[in-house]
């Protein structure tokens, strides 16, 4: 058997991200068989026993995970000249004031933190900002298999044929799609679960099917549910919480 690199064996054990597991190996944090491992590139075979020192193992355990009701009219990520970045949401005033956590808010939680998964600037609900790797490889990684749930107001008529090809045997760029879990809640909302997160896909869906959105919001992802946290507030994800 060849071996593997180190980095990409720690990002498939879950243990952190490929670009974590370089900071960790360049701090001599990185055990491999009870060795210290320093030099990045290093290669090792797929059966050996990674570990990581208690001081990094720390400072994981520290990386903060946020859930913010992000309002209509600002973007998830990097924001173009003229656009808001739903990241400018999180700070003291906003933080929701039934959070359950015992974190307090403090700046250095913003400090290398993402956003895992999209949800478009015309669309509201649940979006997740992390520090952690592991938490972001988990909902937005190649092979994901976390759901994501969202409420969808729709204009057109929606024939049972167009249904069922909601649910599944619709196309995007040339590839198909997943099956998904479409059902009507009454004559313009439906209900979308999905287990992946083409850009605009379900806007895009709903067009091949002669549907106009009218509105979306993501109610949940994984076990996670938006719940009473309020629009344009945001909250800290549990120690006791996983997706």
């Amino acid at each position: 058997m060849e071996k593997v690199r180190l980095s990409k064996l720690m990002s498939a054990r879950g243990i952190c991200s490929r670009r974590e597991a370089d900071v960790y190996i360049e701090q001599g944090s990185v055990y491999v068989d009870g060795q210290p491992v320093r030099e990045l590139g290093t290669k090792i075979y797929p059966w050996q026993e990674i570990v990581l020192d208690r001081a990094a193992q720390i400072r994981q355990n520290q990386q903060v995970t946020i859930l913010l009701n992000k309002p209509v009219g600002y973007v998830s990520g990097q924001p173009e000249p003229g656009y808001k970045s739903a990241i400018s949401l999180v700070n003291n005033d906003s933080h929701f004031h039934q959070d359950r956590s015992s974190l307090r808010f403090v700046p250095q939680h913003l400090k290398n933190i993402a956003p895992a998964g999209r949800l478009d600037i015309d669309s509201q609900g649940l979006l997740v900002f992390t520090q952690d790797g592991r938490i972001a490889k988990q909902l937005i990684g190649e092979y994901s298999q976390i759901e994501k749930e969202y409420l969808v107001r729709v204009s057109g008529n929606l024939t049972r044929e167009g249904l069922a090809l909601l649910n599944h045997g619709l196309q995007l760029d040339g590839q198909a799609l997943k099956p998904a879990k479409v059902s009507r809640l009454n004559q313009d909302q439906l209900r979308f679960i999905l287990q992946e997160g083409k850009k605009r896909q379900i806007r895009r869906m709903c067009e091949l099917v002669g549907l106009n959105v009218t509105g979306l919001k993501r109610v949940r992802i994984g076990q996670i549910r938006l719940a009473d946290l309020p629009e344009g507030k945001w909250r800290y994800l549990g120690k006791n919480e996983s997706f």
